[in-house]
């Protein structure tokens, strides 16, 4: 009988996952790779220490989420088996984004702005429409769907799936699965796929032959710091360490508030989300890209018109990203990044926009629009 993905050892005994053959299941549900790891890993010490320290160091932000702590006042997130004191192996899938549009670093029309590529996905619905599409759910769907496969094939056992959702560090476990290693831009790096891609987490009760993951994948960045050199706020503040409180991604999608000054000036054209430290990276040069029918990119939002998001009403953001990661934003949050990126385009048929966006309710907005509109009238012609 053909195995997919635990193989038992004696007769009695509980199956074993083994690496092998858990990817060929995960790859018939989708993904583009998968690796498996027994818990707690060779590095859960190093990855924990890591994580301590870059919350101690304020460096998550408004992300409280991510600071919390057990009954005993360790942080919940920065070990596995906190959580989950159950679990035994991880199961690390890799869905890959990319796409063949241009990225945020090439040349793109006058008073365009910028939505990061993984939200740009989409998928035909029963009629043939295209519909966006939510990473989350989509992703969610099969890591289930193979957490079923192998409860129908050899029994019930605890397990936990998550996309970008639970406690659990997703990025430390890949590494840690051999699925990639960590890059001086903080990104998962796959050797064949590049770092465009998603993680979904299956944790289970089951003992892991890791023999395979263990070797792991040596770090390849070298002496390359192009990411570092790109970032334009100066949120990677050294190789392999990032401030989020500094970074685009962060300050369009998580912060909710008034962004500073000297940050606004440097967030260039993104209005959602960075691909900045991806799109210079050499390893992403020839990154694979995605057949999946379920991730592919909304041509409206590459490079998107500023005029065209400024101009959507509350009702129209719903109708135009219900459904895609853009939503987390918010509509006010958007309209705080377009106003930004309008000061920054240097584009002075924004000043009308930016004028009545001045005088709005919210103060975020308000703010961004003020500052704006202050640049845009004292660049030169």
């Amino acid at each position: 009988m053909e195995s997919h993905g635990l193989i038992p050892k004696e007769q009695g005994e509980r199956a074993r996952l083994n690496a092998r053959e858990v990817r060929g299941a995960a790859l018939e549900q989708g993904f583009a790779d998968a690796g498996v790891v027994a818990l707690p890993h060779a590095h859960t010490e190093r990855d924990a220490g890591r994580f301590d320290a870059w919350i101690a160091a304020g460096r998550a932000g408004s992300m409280r989420y991510l600071e919390r702590r057990t009954e005993a006042g360790e942080l919940t997130r920065a070990r596995v088996d906190r959580p989950f004191p159950w679990a035994r192996s991880a199961v690390v899938c890799f869905a890959v984004y990319h796409s063949a549009q241009p990225r945020s670093t090439e040349p793109a029309p006058e008073g365009a702005g910028w939505i990061a590529r993984y939200a740009w996905s989409s998928r035909k619905d029963a009629r043939g429409e295209r519909r966006p599409s939510d990473y989350h759910k989509v992703l969610l769907k099969r890591i289930r769907a193979l957490e079923e496969h192998f409860k129908a094939r050899y029994g019930a056992f605890e397990s936990r799936v998550y996309v970008d959702t639970g406690p659990v560090v997703e990025r430390a476990l890949a590494e840690a699965a051999g699925l990639g290693w960590t890059g001086k831009n903080t990104c998962l790096i796959h050797p064949k796929l590049g770092s465009y891609g998603f993680l979904a987490v299956l944790l289970t009760d089951l003992e892991a032959e890791d023999a395979e993951s263990m070797l792991g994948v040596p770090d390849r960045c070298g002496s390359c710091t192009r990411c570092l050199e790109a970032c334009p706020t100066h949120a990677l503040i050294a190789p392999y360490a990032m401030d989020a409180t500094r970074c685009i991604s962060y300050l369009t999608i998580e912060h909710k508030g008034a962004i500073a000054p000297e940050l606004m000036k440097d967030m260039g054209r993104q209005v959602f989300g960075c691909d900045i430290c991806q799109d210079v990276c050499p390893w992403n040069r020839k990154a694979v890209v995605s057949t999946d029918a379920e991730l592919e990119a909304r041509a409206e939002l590459v490079n998107p018109a500023l005029e065209w998001l400024a101009a959507l009403e509350e009702r129209d953001f719903e109708g135009a990203f219900n459904g895609s990661p853009v939503r987390r934003a918010g509509f006010e949050g958007l309209r705080r990044n377009v106003a930004i990126a309008m000061g920054n385009s240097g584009c002075k048929r924004f000043a009308a926009q930016l004028e009545g966006w001045a005088r709005s309710a919210e103060e975020p907005l308000r703010s961004a629009a003020a500052w704006a509109l202050g640049k845009l009238v004292s660049a030169k012609d």
